[in-house]
C-alpha cells in the first residue's frame, strides 16, 4: 500500500505518542518530533507508512537508550492474553464452526496495536473478542478455509504481542505441520519478537522464524534471505495486521489479509467500514503469456 496524504499527520501523532510513551524529557521529545516533521516532508507517497515507522521508532530507540521501548507493555499483553486463552480455547472448541471462531478471536487480537492506539485499555480488548463473535467478517470465510485445506505450505506473518496468543487459537485449527510463524527479527512498537511467540506457547507447536527486519510489517527488502526465500515458496500467506497488509498488499502472493480495519485509510483501500473485521484475498495474477 502506498502513503496516502492522510497518513502524514497519523505519522507524526504516532512519533510523539511513542516518545510519549518511552520517556518524559521534552529535549528528546522535540528532537523525534522534528525529525518525524522532516521525514514527513521529505516522504515519496509511493512507498508505504512502515518505511517511515521504521526511522522514527529506530530514532525513539537510539536517543533513548532503550532497545526495546514498548516492552513492559508487550509483557503486560501477553499476560493478560494468556490470562483469557483457557476461556477462549473453551469457546473455539465448543464452537458449532472452531475454525470460523477462531478466526474470529484471531482478528479481535488485532486490536493490541500501540502504533494506533498508545493508551489501549484491557478492558477495550475483553470487549472487542467479545463483540467480535457476532460482528459480521468483510470477506469469505469459505475461500479461507479451502486455501487452508489446500495449502501444502503456509506462511502466517504475525503481528502483535499478545495479539499473537489469540493467533495460537487460529493456528491451532490449521494442519500445523504446514505452518510457519514469522515474527520481527528486532523490536519495533509492540510488535511481536521471537520471546513473544515463546511467550506465547507457539514455538512449542509451529515452526516459529524471524524475518531479520526491525520495521512495522514486512518490507521485503529490509528483511533476511530465509524469509524472502519462505515468502517467495510459501503456496498460502496469512497476513495479520495492518503493518503487513501496508507492506505486503501490493506483492504478487496469494495471501489472506486478516485485522481489523482501525485506521480510515486503510478502511477506504480495503473498501470497509472502519471497525471491521477484515479477511480479504489478494490472489496473484496470472500470467497472460502462452
Amino acid at each position: 500500500m502506498r502513503t496516502y496524504l492522510g497518513c502524514i499527520p497519523c505519522i507524526i501523532r504516532q512519533a510523539l505518542d511513542a516518545t510519549c510513551f518511552v520517556t518524559d524529557d521534552e529535549a528528546i521529545q522535540e528532537r523525534v518530533l522534528r525529525e518525524a516533521l522532516r521525514a514527513a516532508s521529505e516522504l515519496d507517497l509511493r512507498t508505504t507508512p512502515a518505511a517511515v515507522g521504521q526511522q522514527i521508532h529506530r530514532l525513539i530507540r537510539q536517543l533513548t537508550g532503550n532497545p526495546d521501548p514498548y516492552r513492559e507493555v508487550k509483557e503486560q499483553f501477553n499476560r493478560a492474553a494468556l490470562a483469557l486463552y483457557p476461556e477462549m480455547k473453551q469457546r473455539v472448541e465448543s464452537s458449532p464452526d472452531p475454525l470460523e471462531t477462531a478466526l474470529r478471536l484471531a482478528i479481535a487480537g488485532n486490536i493490541i496495536d500501540f502504533g494506533v492506539n498508545a493508551h489501549l485499555e484491557e478492558s477495550e480488548v475483553n470487549a472487542t473478542l467479545r463483540d467480535a463473535l457476532t460482528t459480521p467478517i468483510h470477506g469469505d470465510v469459505e475461500a479461507f478455509r479451502q486455501a487452508v485445506a489446500g495449502a501444502a505450505t503456509i506462511l502466517y506473518l504475525a503481528d502483535n504481542a499478545g495479539e499473537i496468543v489469540f493467533d495460537r487459537l487460529l493456528i491451532e485449527q490449521m494442519p500445523r505441520e504446514r505452518v510457519t510463524v514469522v515474527v520481527k527479527g528486532s523490536p519495533i512498537i509492540n510488535d511481536a519478537t521471537m520471546a513473544d511467540a515463546q511467550t506465547a506457547g507457539l514455538t512449542d507447536i509451529v515452526e516459529v522464524i524471524d524475518n531479520g527486519s526491525d520495521a512495522p510489517g514486512n518490507i521485503l527488502e529490509t528483511t533476511s534471505e530465509e524469509f524472502r526465500r519462505r515468502f517467495a515458496q510459501a503456496d498460502l500467506v496469512i497476513s495479520k495486521g495492518q503493518g503487513n497488509y501496508e507492506t505486503v498488499s501490493e506483492e504478487d502472493k496469494d495471501v489472506f489479509f486478516v485485522l481489523k480495519a482501525k485506521c480510515e485509510v486503510i478502511a477506504r483501500d480495503l473498501g470497509c467500514p472502519l471497525g471491521s473485521l477484515v479477511l480479504q484475498h489478494h490472489r496473484p495474477e496470472k500470467s497472460t503469456l502462452a
